[in-house]
């Protein structure tokens, strides 16, 4: 793949887990006292907000939600906003700030076993070094964390289970990577608000003053709703697997503002993690991928450029930039670095 676009894709999917990783303390601390199913409606109705605020404030180019993808996204609210969300809430009430935030390693193996198993993605010697280094770092913070904090098994549990919910949410929103983001991230986050905010009216669970909520809405802003639409532009970029991978950053991040916010002391093992992290980041960050390799003729709609290589079509008047619509490409054959994103997903 092309060093700008794998840098690309990189850096927008460390700034995703740059902002869902800074959440999950800040959503232990504002979640006292709330109900998971309340928490996680305030959570997705603040990701639905700044979906719509970003659209009109920095548009991105992406092709329009055709009806084919709406039971996709009802799936991804559902597993994701709905399920991920709850579980995540109900766990870090018992697991806390800390431990909630290591745990989210978890989500990047499930990301890269599904990204291969449902898109073939290529995952090779390369990849599976950063994955490992990066998930070797939570290793080293959970034997820190396990030093002096008080886990609860079934708030550990429900946290695991939750990222299980994401990787599988975010190796099927690959299909809508290419998507207008604001509809993706608005949809999402507004189905899962409705689902969860209808749960917890359902189960009675207690009202809440307009300080915690404020706080969780600006967590699902910032945390879900900015995250997520920097999480599909990566994925565009450098696929599920790539993305998934950078993305375990998040819980050093999390583990960090927790050590902040007083919940513990950071050890030595923390300058390890922090080592291993930016060793996984970097493996992604350079990794070279080229061989021969055939398109079929196809027609698409999805945002692309005119220099990338691939679309030589021309506009009366000329556009320059990203854009999307309908357009054909006819077979060819060529040889150029690439990575899996809509037209590189060929078996190897």
């Amino acid at each position: 793949m092309s060093s700008s676009r794998t840098a690309r894709g990189a850096s927008l999917a460390l700034l995703s887990a740059l902002s869902f990783g800074a959440t999950a303390p800040l959503v232990a601390r504002f979640g006292e006292g709330i109900g998971a199913f309340s928490t996680a409606a305030l959570l997705c109705s603040g990701a639905c907000l700044s979906a719509v605020l970003l659209g009109r404030i920095a548009p991105v180019a992406g092709a329009p939600i055709e009806r084919v993808h709406v039971f996709l996204l009802v799936a991804i609210a559902i597993i994701g906003a709905g399920i991920g969300s709850t579980l995540l809430a109900w766990g870090l009430q018992r697991a806390g700030a800390t431990t909630g935030s290591l745990l989210l390693n978890l989500e990047a193996v499930f990301t890269v076993l599904l990204a291969r198993a449902l898109y073939r993605e290529p995952i090779g010697r390369r990849v599976v070094a950063a994955l490992a280094a990066i998930v070797s770092g939570g290793a080293a913070l959970a034997l820190d964390a396990a030093l002096v904090a008080t886990w609860s098994l079934l708030g550990a549990l429900a946290i695991a289970a939750a990222t299980a919910a994401w990787a599988l949410d975010s190796t099927l929103m690959r299909r809508l990577a290419e998507r207008d983001p604001v509809l993706i991230v608005a949809g999402k986050g507004g189905l899962g608000a409705v689902i969860t905010g209808g749960a917890a009216w359902i189960a009675g669970e207690p009202g809440f003053g307009a300080a915690p909520a404020i706080g969780l809405v600006a967590c699902g802003a910032t945390g879900f709703g900015l995250s997520l639409r920097l999480y599909v532009l990566a994925q565009r970029n450098i696929g599920a697997a790539r993305t998934g991978a950078i993305f375990a950053v998040a819980p050093f991040v999390g583990a960090a503002l927790a050590w902040v916010m007083g919940d513990r002391a950071a050890g030595a093992w923390t300058a390890a993690a922090a080592a291993l992290f930016a060793l996984g980041a970097y493996l992604i960050v350079t990794e070279r991928h080229a061989h021969a390799h055939v398109h079929p003729a196809v027609e698409h709609d999805h945002p692309h450029r005119h220099d990338d290589g691939h679309h030589d079509h021309v506009h009366a008047p000329p556009f320059f930039g990203e854009h999307s619509h309908p357009h054909h490409h006819d077979a060819f054959e060529h040889d150029h670095e690439h990575g899996p994103d809509i037209h590189h997903e060929h078996a190897h």
